[in-house]
């Protein structure tokens, strides 16, 4: 849902909503390899603000704005209902969309469960992801599933490159406040030296007090809110409501809000790693990449981690990569929300109503603790996470070192890879199989790629008899692909994936998951070692 605070803005969104939606949908796409979902994405668009509180910008007006599109696509799921448009374009089979969290939405997903359940549409508990717990959401903010898949790339760059995370300096963008900013402040060990948010600019050469921004992480604040006592020499904490702006390099700024938009385009915005958690798509184009760089010629970063999607875009990418830096992108690092999203699914649909009730939800506000089996899923979801991120981080390094294609190419290629041998899998599996073969595939996978948890609880045929057969196609199609993929490498022969697919279609046993232990929320982790604690993009 994208917001225009005055008519030139709104006038842009509109120029570039097309492209805009295309490209997220596409990133979507590439980023869904891992789980059955594909991935697209919808963009609302209201009219521009006209100050008054009826204004289509206005909190209430976003509500009716999202109910209204939700409902418009609840028409064309519910073909059997009035007015029956649409009756989708799967011949034989249901078509299942899903609707996660993404900007300014994340607050309606309880509202679009809760029309999904007026309306009668039968997988409405899993209609929306990244719900409250209420409603047996997994929320991606409280849990940082996101932020477990970025610094998973981050970790296992720095293993790589024997260093030392505590030792490196870190930039962001996406401030306390946010889910990926907040996140990452209470996972990482760098200093930091520079953060960016809607309120406004904060830096400090020497590094930004951890546990004040630690602070602010807990209670989502905004950097506006960092005190000032804690800035150092040569630092600064201008807000968007300030005027004339003077910095210490002498640098002259009419408003706050123009540092701001402006701020990772300046020679302050130089650390050893650079982890966008914010901001608009294409912040960083072909046309200003130049300014990522020094005079005399070196990258301003040695190490970028995309965490808000196409902040860069390809063409700054491959700039900043020729140059040397390492750059991993938004379709492989920040798959985390995803993953979770598509568990929290798999839950809604494979627990009858009752059980969901008594074992994914529970209300926040009558008891702090969640019910055991809902913390361990947690914990596994976290783990899965973690696994993915890990895998496809060794299979890009791999490519790049063995291969020599850059690293945003071995992204793409794997991406496209892995998609298309789900897609010709879940063909093969629908005709070319027989019924016995698809039996023992079926139930190979599942013992691999269900949650442990989930699977004491429902048993594989509880999960079969109530998961859509089409939907443990895709399921099937995308694990074999992704598992493949990272273990054998982009260019594996076609005897690797026979010998691959034979010990799965044998039954070999599955070997199970470490049994993990119930997950904390940051609060309760803030005295605690650093952990690694979004999806479905389909609007």
């Amino acid at each position: 849902l994208v917001l225009s605070r005055d008519y030139s803005t709104y006038e842009h969104n509109v120029a570039t909503l097309f492209d805009e939606c295309y490209n997220l949908a596409f990133t979507q796409q590439m980023k869904n390899k891992d789980i059955p979902e594909g991935g697209s994405k919808g963009v609302i668009l209201p009219d521009p603000s006209n100050g008054t509180q009826n204004s289509e910008q206005s909190p209430a007006m976003q509500k009716s704005c999202f109910a209204k599109y939700l409902n418009s696509l609840l028409d064309c799921m519910l073909p059997e209902q009035q007015p029956g448009i649409f009756s989708g374009h799967m011949a034989g089979r249901k078509e299942i969309l899903f609707f996660g969290p993404d900007e300014n939405t994340a607050n309606f997903m309880d509202l679009g469960a809760e029309i999904g359940k007026v309306r009668g549409y039968p997988y409405w508990k899993a209609l929306t992801t990244g719900k409250s717990v209420k409603f047996g959401g997994v929320p991606h903010d409280i849990y940082g599933m996101t932020t477990a898949s970025v610094h998973t790339y981050v970790t296992e760059l720095l293993a790589k490159l024997g260093e030392d995370e505590a030792c490196i300096t870190k930039f962001q963008t996406g401030g306390p406040d946010g889910d990926l900013g907040s996140n990452e402040i209470l996972v990482s060990k760098d200093r930091t030296i520079g953060i960016v948010d809607g309120s406004g600019v904060l830096f400090d050469p020497a590094g930004l007090k951890r546990e004040e921004l630690m602070r602010l992480a807990l209670l989502r604040a905004p950097v506006k809110e960092f005190s000032r006592s804690f800035v150092g020499r040569g630092g600064f904490l201008v807000t968007c409501e300030e005027t004339n702006v003077t910095l210490p390099d002498g640098s002259k700024w009419s408003t706050g809000a123009q540092l701001r938009d402006n701020f990772h385009l300046t020679p302050y915005a130089s650390a050893d790693l650079f982890v966008p958690c914010g901001g608009r798509p294409n912040s960083v184009t072909t046309g200003n990449v130049k300014t990522l760089f020094n005079a005399d010629g070196r990258p301003k970063f040695r190490m970028i981690c995309e965490g808000a999607n196409l902040f860069l875009s390809d063409g700054a990418r491959a700039v900043l990569e020729k140059a040397g830096v390492h750059v991993f992108k938004d379709a492989s690092t920040n798959k985390g929300g995803v993953c979770s999203s598509s568990l929290e699914v798999l839950a809604a649909l494979a627990m009858p109503e009752e059980e969901h009730s008594k074992l994914m939800t529970y209300n926040p506000d009558e008891t702090q603790e969640p019910p055991e089996f809902y913390a361990t899923y947690v914990q596994q979801i976290l783990s899965v996470i973690t696994e993915n991120a890990r895998n496809e981080f060794r299979a890009i390094w791999e490519c790049n070192q063995k291969d020599g294609l850059p690293k945003i190419q071995c992204t793409s290629r794997l991406s496209i890879k892995i998609n298309q041998m789900s897609d010709s899998i879940q063909t093969h599996f629908k005709s070319g199989m027989s019924e016995q073969e698809k039996k023992q595939l079926v139930r190979s996978v599942l013992l691999r790629a269900v949650p442990p948890i989930l699977l004491e609880k429902l048993g594989l045929e509880g999960i079969l008899a109530r998961v859509p057969e089409n939907y443990v196609g895709a399921l099937v199609g995308a694990w074999v692909a992704s598992k493949f993929v990272y273990k054998h490498g982009i260019n594996a022969s076609e005897v690797s994936f026979f010998f691959f697919m034979r010990s799965l279609v044998a039954g070999e046993e599955a070997a199970a998951l470490p049994s993990v232990p119930a997950t904390k929320r940051p609060a309760e982790e803030a005295a605690a070692p650093p952990a690694a604690r979004q999806r479905l993009g389909s609007a």
